[in-house]
């Protein structure tokens, strides 16, 4: 029988989803963050830093950071938005088709005065995460409740726990185009991307689902709404660098990430929704 309780993870408020085939899933209130997918086998799927601070002082280092309204320094706000480091508000929980899943909202009332005094919009977020068996589907819907148009960019920053980082490959990027921040862009034909150290891609306008080799490992990944996917590992060198990742630790996750890169203007009254289905076979 599928099941939602109130927990904690670290320092900070949570909800674990159970369904009744033993998956589960757990998310922090701070920041809407899922940070825990175990399949119904028992496996952790999602990695988190031993360093990341898990008091609400920064953002979490792993899981599945909500990013809006912006991605990275695409803009004039904070780096990936204020959604993963604002306290969101735990929604309807339940069971459906099998699959045990919860909501969490964010408002723009919801808010520190600082950082809704610099992003002046009326908003809801609402994040649906439902587990059954081998599978995860996350759902995130941007809800423009003002009377003004606005613009956002949005990304689930998924963290993928893995055994080596060398003996990984993502297929189904062929033919799309994409950039690694640098001023040129490229048409790239890749029937599947391996990993050598560092690498920071984005892919836009995917042409259909992608596949995670990872060792014995295979989840199949396919997502809607969002247009982009994101592929990033820090390799050695700036994995020193931040002090919220052990150096030992980059070559056990690779992060792959539905994104919607470029702004869309959301009409006032208007909803966006960005969905991701995740199944291991």
């Amino acid at each position: 029988m599928s099941n939602s309780s109130t927990s904690t993870f670290g320092q900070l408020p949570a909800v674990t989803i159970r369904a009744g085939d033993g998956a589960e899933a757990t998310v922090t209130l701070y920041g809407g963050h899922l940070v825990s997918w175990r399949t119904a086998d028992g496996q952790q799927r999602l990695f988190c830093s031993r360093d990341s601070a898990l008091d609400g002082s920064r953002a979490i280092r792993g899981g599945v950071p909500v990013i809006f309204p912006q991605f990275g320094a695409r803009g004039n706000g904070m780096r990936h938005g204020f959604a993963r480091v604002s306290a969101w508000q735990a929604g309807e929980h339940g069971e459906d088709n099998g699959a045990a899943f919860a909501e969490f909202t964010l408002r723009h009332t919801d808010l520190p005065e600082a950082i809704a005094a610099a992003w002046p919009h009326a908003f809801t977020l609402r994040l649906r995460v439902a587990v059954r068996a081998q599978a995860l589907e996350l759902s995130l819907t941007v809800h423009n409740t003002g009377d003004q148009a606005f613009p956002f960019s949005a990304a689930l920053h998924t963290y993928y726990k893995i055994a080596q980082l060398s003996a990984a490959r993502i297929d189904g990027l062929q033919h799309v185009r994409y950039s690694d921040d640098t001023p040129h862009d490229a048409l790239q034909a890749e029937e599947s991307l391996q990993f050598a150290d560092k690498l920071d891609r984005i892919y836009y306008q995917l042409p259909g689902p992608l596949t995670l080799h990872a060792g014995a490992s295979i989840l199949q990944m396919a997502q809607q709404g969002f247009t982009d996917a994101v592929v990033w590992n820090p390799g050695a060198q700036d994995a020193a660098a931040l002090s919220d990742l052990a150096d030992d630790e980059y070559p056990h996750f690779i992060c792959i990430e539905p994104a919607l890169i470029q702004p869309d203007l959301l009409a006032a009254g208007a909803q966006w929704t960005g969905r991701q289905q995740l199944e291991f076979i």
